[in-house]
């Protein structure tokens, strides 16, 4: 999926044709491809094939599609919009500062289930498209081609696809107009299809078969990639995404109906027959719809690939995840590569593929964790709808309809728990837990952070830069700021100037970086605290940027001579001669945690699970974008002040007494 500049987003923000092919090639790879394997899982989940079943089925399908992704996320979650950012992260930014502090779980469950999905797509996709190949001939290896594939589109990731992307909205066009005609080509030879719009079928089929939790497993996957609908919502805008989801919708509903037609009018075959998606295909076109399901099949997985990049760069930023190394392989702005990440991807994509061996069982671990995923949106969005002025009775509607229809899914998927849904849930439970740990450990952090009123050590700080017995540490001293309350510091930042081979410095300036909840924003201000020696500057970071702050300083010193606020030229007489400016230095202050300074014994266990996690990141230095040459990092130990275990104080002895034997 290729992320588009803010520019690039703004200018197609009006609804047009540019629009709407950006908005194909991008947001809807992922649903796109759902008709390779929703009818497939629909005439296996052990009912009788029969009129009223498929019409059943498909009647649930175009129902769920219109409740699901129609209802819900266009017409509802794409208003809800984080300065025209969307995605649960984005949600959960706009509502943090206004409602529980608790809404966090809801953020990180849903991320996590998210990003598991991000895992099972390219597998299911990529092997489904494949499976076609037999076809042409049953004996042509399917696993090997579809590891091929994928391990060249995980490959691909750290180039960018700047590039191929451009041509993704016109491929997936001619993608879903293709599964339009198929569609048509299909439905000729039964129109009685067309009555599954009548919703008293999916009724009569859920309350009649024994199998409706089995049907309703399979009917999820047609709507799996709607929160892609959402998390795009920023790159393509909620006029294209609707428009274009007009036509996605329609071609979409057609190839259904004109795969249900083909199993009707083929009941005896249809079980034993493959995929009724290539069913429908006329023989001579099976090459080529072979070809056009794996380009489809590429661009979804992309765009998971991608949307994954996005989601741990935003968690990044919130703080719900350890910092990782983000790569810019092209000039679109928002376009990431995270090297660790595509790699643990990729892993967990071909064990998918390995453990699964065929797309029929990879249905049983599909769904389940996006169903996790949409439950925990529907709630963040009763929040939102609450918080602007929605009457309380429609948010209670809207939280009672989706909270049932989500939960039905979510009981029908778990049906599916032990034949494959258990892979997903275990993943996505593994991010879960590690997000928990870190958000959990971070506050452990912070409520041991002691800081004092830096107004208090103004005078001390000039006369250490006055005091030229001390050697000079470095012309400009850069500290970066822990404590987050205003006219509060780090006392540890204190420590390292005054007590810790006292520091002289020209000037010294604290960074306080405050992540905020709005997508892109990046802006500072200066305030100087003790003229020409002590600087206050505080930088506000929107949640999908990336911290880079020795660029930062670079521009704001750049500002401030222009300005003629600063004067920076080096005091040392040689170089001031020749206007050369003074040196920066970094200092870092790293609190270590010491589980014996306490007997909360949940506590500790925390804290070592985070310096567990800690090494799946990157440091300090290297997270803030710092130049690591000018970098020097203080290690101090976490003070606790309430210990919870007394120390045995050690006695004094007479060295010259008599020691008893």
């Amino acid at each position: 999926m290729t992320k588009l500049s803010q520019e690039s987003a703004t200018s197609i923000g009006r609804i047009g044709l540019a629009g709407f092919f950006i908005s194909l090639g991008i947001v809807f790879g992922d649903i796109g491809t759902s008709p390779l394997y929703v009818m497939k899982a629909i005439i296996h989940t052990g009912e009788t094939l029969n009129e009223n079943y498929i019409l059943g089925a498909l009647s649930c399908i175009i129902w769920t599609l219109t409740l699901q992704t129609t209802i819900k996320y266009v017409l509802i979650a794409l208003r809800a919009d984080n300065n025209g950012e969307g995605g649960i992260l984005a949600l959960y930014a706009l509502l943090r500062k206004h409602k529980r502090k608790w809404i966090y779980i809801l953020a990180i469950i849903g991320a996590s289930t998210l990003l598991a999905d991000g895992i099972i797509t390219p597998a299911i996709t990529v092997t489904t498209a494949i499976e076609g190949l037999e076809g042409v001939n049953p004996d042509l290896p399917v696993i090997p081609v579809a590891i091929g594939i994928i391990t060249i589109i995980f490959f691909v990731q750290q180039f960018g696809t700047e590039h191929i992307g451009r041509s993704f909205g016109t491929f997936m066009f001619l993608w879903f107009l293709m599964l339009g005609v198929l569609g048509v080509w299909g439905i000729t030879s039964y129109p009685q299809v067309f009555k599954a719009f009548n919703p008293y079928h999916a009724i009569w089929l859920l309350s009649e078969s024994p199998y409706w939790f089995l049907i309703l497993g399979a009917v999820f996957l047609c709507t799996t990639g709607a929160e892609a609908l959402y998390s795009d919502l920023g790159h393509c805008g909620r006029g294209n995404i609707t428009v274009s989801w007009i036509f996605v919708k329609a071609m979409l509903i057609l190839n259904y109906l004109g795969q249900g037609a083909w199993i009707l009018t083929h009941l005896d075959q249809a079980v034993g027959d493959g995929n009724p998606f290539y069913a429908i295909v006329p023989h001579g076109m099976l090459w080529f719809s072979i070809i056009m399901a794996t380009g489809a099949a590429i661009v979804a997985s992309q765009a998971l690939i991608s949307g994954s990049f996005s989601i741990l760069s935003e968690a990044m930023n919130l703080r719900f995840w350890p910092r990782m190394r983000i790569k810019h392989p092209t000039n679109i702005k928002g376009q990431l590569f995270i090297p660790t990440i595509n790699l643990f991807m990729y892993i967990g994509v071909v064990l998918t593929v390995f453990l699964f061996q065929d797309s029929s069982h990879m249905e049983a671990a599909y769904g389940l964790a996006i169903t996790i995923t949409m439950l925990m949106t529907t709630l963040l969005l009763g929040f939102y709808l609450r918080m602007h002025g929605t009457p309380r009775w429609l948010v209670i509607l809207f939280l009672g309809a989706y909270g049932i229809i989500e939960g039905i899914f979510l009981a029908a998927n778990l049906s599916k728990f032990v034949a494959g849904g258990w892979f997903t849930i275990l993943i996505g439970g593994a991010l879960c837990f590690i997000m928990f740990v870190w958000v959990t450990a971070l506050k452990i952090r912070r409520r041991h952070l002691s800081t004092k009123r830096l107004s208090d050590y103004y005078k001390i700080i000039s006369d250490i830069k006055a005091d030229e017995t001390i050697p000079k540490y470095a012309s400009n001293l850069i500290y970066v700021n822990h404590a987050h309350s205003e006219g509060n510091v780090d006392d540890k930042i204190l420590y390292s100037i005054i007590n810790k081979q006292p520091k002289r410095a020209d000037h010294y300036w604290l960074f306080n970086l405050e992540f905020v909840d709005t997508p892109d924003t990046l802006e500072y201000s200066f305030t100087p605290l003790v003229k020409g020696t002590l600087f206050n500057i505080n930088i506000r970071i929107g949640f999908r940027i990336e911290p880079r702050v020795s660029l930062y300083l670079r521009q704001i010193v750049e500002d401030l001579v222009a300005a003629g606020e600063m004067e920076l030229t080096s005091t040392y007489p040689s170089l001031r001669k020749n206007g050369i400016p003074g040196d920066f230095r970094f200092i870092i202050i790293r609190h270590i945690y010491y589980p014996e300074d306490s007997r909360d014994r949940k506590q500790n266990l925390l804290m070592v699970l985070f310096s567990i996690i800690r090494k799946i990141g990157i440091d300090e230095p290297s997270s803030l974008g710092l130049d690591t040459s000018v970098v020097v990092v203080e290690r101090v130990p976490l003070i606790i002040n309430n210990r919870g275990k007394q120390t045995k104080r050690i006695t004094r002895i007479d060295p010259h007494r008599e020691v008893n034997p």
